[in-house]
């Protein structure tokens, strides 16, 4: 039997349907459900009529359908000869017939049953020849791949009918699946772009034919993705930023703006990857943080913590580049303190601190001149030519190259110019060795050689000073001891010999100081022997009570001497027992009047009375008296105006006799300024009623 065209393959019923690319060859391909959020109802293949043969793609016709393929065809059969009729030999026996006529009815029945159910074999799609297919085998395949809505197989569904004629009978179904499928590949888009896969949704879309509804909606779907891809990017990247700048609070907020980008993608899997790197660079943050307090609290422990904190950031953070600035810093910081022990003269500490410096801080080999120079310092230190020369020597190791080597330089001509001022220094100590004036001269003589720029200057210095002092005290030192016998005879002629004696000792000189106190201690004697006559006269006027020339005699006595704060002291208690002496006659004067504000006045003048006056105790009986004489006034004036009485006695002092009976009688007379109290009417209580019992 040949195959017609246009007609599925005949196959038979025991061979079934095979679709390419098919996970079960054992049946045919159910349609996959969409993966597009919006559902839609599933196109089911319908195979198409048997109206005209297909022929085959090699042009042949096609087997039976019980023939195999592949298979030889049968032998033919020749007619038995004579002697095999002789030996076939039929049964007999009517139950044998009855029982093969009851079997091979039976079995037509069966196969005649089984031919009217069995469903008609449908189309192998993936081996149709399709330049020669019909058109509903085209449409029947396509509604077959598009069922399994995948991108390639809408498309493919797609490519098997977009070419058929306008004019086609399935023009319309062809038009309606082609615009159905076609808006399945941009929700397919959608859906990749939601999951993330921008590239793959844009691409998909731009695969969209042309003359479908769906094309038209492309280029804004596709702007849509990239704004809103750009968009959620840029959140993403304001996000980081803060957080390498460790602005927490600002990170979060620009993570928060994700949730309404309108992507499934960054509002879920991106946001959470966002919120987590967060939460990871915050933690690394605060270890930075801790880190820097303890790097600026100072000390070596400090800074190893300061630095084991900073390596414990990962590479993967965002403030790591942040950590390892942090880190070089805190290297440096402790180079620079095995700098400032170094200048302390602690070598030894100085090294092991350099030692100690990470090699996370990059300072590897600044680190190692270091230790290089440090050990050449202490060597330096020693002070001879030989540990100088020795020091040089371990200085000129580094090259141009190492990081430190215009340190070790400025060190190699520093130490050469020493090994000059040792060489001065050791030559004017032996000079100073004799002890004379000459041999000392010739000692600073050398030694100033040693100029300014010389790193032993100041030793050189100190020499010369030590040496010259001792030349002026072998100079000087005759003048003050002759000063000192001049001094000894004590009167004031003598005492100025000895005064002009030690001041040929000029300015400058080592025995000046020693001089000017001497010279000091007998101005002052002579100023006292003086100034002594004046004061003992003033003390006379005073005793004999006559102040004003004790005043005037005393003062005579000028600033700068010997006995003028002696002199001023008395000065003042003077002037204090004048002002009492007149205070002790103004209160008199005003007690004359005898009214309460002259007593009141009286008794606050005598008041100013020192109590080292001799006036003090008459001044505190008159107050007494005083304040005794205002309490009688204001009883007197009680007879007629309790209120100015009351006033009057308000004038008696606290600390006086008087005192207290004055606010008892104040008392007593507010009280009976006070109006009396109405008198309380009692009023009776009003005897219940009995009512009578009914």
């Amino acid at each position: 039997m040949t195959r017609d065209r246009g007609t599925p393959d005949r196959r038979p019923a025991d061979r079934p349907l095979r679709m390419k690319n098919s996970s079960n060859p054992d049946r045919p391909p159910a349609p996959r459900p969409s993966t597009h959020p919006t559902p839609r109802p599933v196109v089911r293949a319908v195979p198409p009529d048997p109206v005209r043969p297909v022929v085959s793609t090699l042009g042949q016709t096609e087997q039976p359908a019980y023939a195999v393929p592949g298979s030889a065809p049968p032998p033919l059969t020749q007619p038995p000869s004579p002697r095999d009729r002789r030996r076939l030999r039929l049964p007999t026996s009517i139950r044998f017939w009855g029982l093969t006529t009851l079997l091979l009815t039976g079995g037509a029945a069966v196969v005649s049953v089984a031919l009217l159910v069995r469903s008609p074999a449908l189309p192998n799609c993936p081996s149709i020849f399709w330049p020669m297919a019909s058109a509903s085998m085209r449409l029947y395949c396509a509604q077959v791949a598009a069922n399994k809505q995948t991108v390639k197989n809408l498309l493919e569904a797609i490519a098997l009918v977009h070419n058929l004629p306008p004019d086609h009978p399935l023009r319309s179904d062809i038009d309606r699946s082609i615009q159905q499928w076609s808006s399945d590949i941009l929700n397919l888009a959608e859906t990749s772009f939601n999951a993330g896969k921008l590239d793959e949704a844009i691409a998909t879309a731009r695969k969209i034919p042309e003359n479908t509804s769906a094309h038209a909606l492309v280029n804004e779907r596709i702007e849509r993705w990239q704004s809103i891809w750009e968009k959620a990017e840029a959140i993403y990247q304001k996000s980081e930023s803060a957080m390498r700048e460790r602005k927490w609070h600002q990170a979060f907020t620009e993570a928060v703006r994700l949730l309404y980008v309108g992507n499934t993608y960054w509002e879920t899997t991106k946001y959470q990857e966002l919120n987590e790197r967060i939460r990871v660079a915050r933690e690394e943050g605060n270890k930075l943080a801790k880190a820097e307090e303890l790097a600026d609290i100072g000390g070596l422990d400090n800074l190893l913590k300061a630095v084991k904190l900073a390596e414990s950031i990962s590479p993967n953070s965002y403030i790591y580049k942040e950590a390892q600035t942090a880190i070089a810093k805190f290297g440096r910081k402790m180079l620079n303190l095995a700098q400032a022990t170094l200048e302390e003269r602690n070598a030894t500490e100085a090294i092991a601190i350099a030692r100690k410096i990470p090699d996370s801080a990059n300072l590897e080999e600044e680190a190692q001149d270091f230790i290089d120079l440090a050990d050449a310092q202490a060597q330096a230190w020693q002070g001879t030519v030989a540990d100088l020369e020795a020091a040089i020597a371990q200085a000129q190791k580094l090259d141009r190259k190492r990081p430190m080597y215009a340190r070790a330089q400025q060190l190699i001509t520093r130490w050469q110019r020493e090994i000059e001022g040792v060489a001065h220094l050791d030559r004017a100590r032996q000079l100073a060795q004799g002890g004379t004036p000459n041999a000392l001269g010739s000692a600073i003589a050398e030694a100033s050689l040693v100029n300014r720029s010389n790193p032993r200057w100041d030793e050189a210095q100190k020499e010369i000073a030590r040496w010259r002092g001792q030349i002026e005290t072998t100079e000087d030192r005759p003048y003050l001891d002759r000063a000192d016998e001049y001094a000894l005879a004590g009167d004031a002629n003598s005492l100025q010999s000895a005064i002009n004696e030690a001041s040929q000792v000029g300015p400058g000189r080592a025995l000046y100081g020693e001089a000017q106190d001497k010279i000091r201690q007998w101005t002052r004697e002579i100023q006292r022997q003086q100034d002594q006559p004046y004061l003992d006269q003033a003390r006379a006027f005073a005793s004999s009570g006559d102040l004003p020339s004790a005043i005037a005699t005393a003062d005579q006595i000028t600033s700068g001497r010997a006995l003028y704060d002696e002199a001023q002291d008395e000065i003042r208690s003077w002037r204090s027992l004048i002002q009492a002496e007149q205070n002790w006659q103004e209160a008199q004067s005003l007690a004359t009047a005898a009214t309460p504000d002259a007593l009141a006045a009286a008794i606050q003048k005598a008041d100013q009375i020192p109590a080292s006056s001799s006036l003090r105790i008459d001044a505190e009986s008159a107050i007494n008296q005083w304040s005794q004489s205002i309490l009688v006034l204001a009883q007197n004036q009680a007879n007629y105006d309790l209120p100015s009485a009351i006033a009057i006695a308000q004038k008696v002092p606290a600390r006086t006799e008087a005192y207290a009976q004055a606010q008892l009688q104040i008392g007593e007379w507010r009280k009976a300024l006070q109006p009396p109290e109405p008198p309380k009417v009692l009023v009776e209580p009003t005897p219940p009623q009995i009512r009578p019992i009914n």
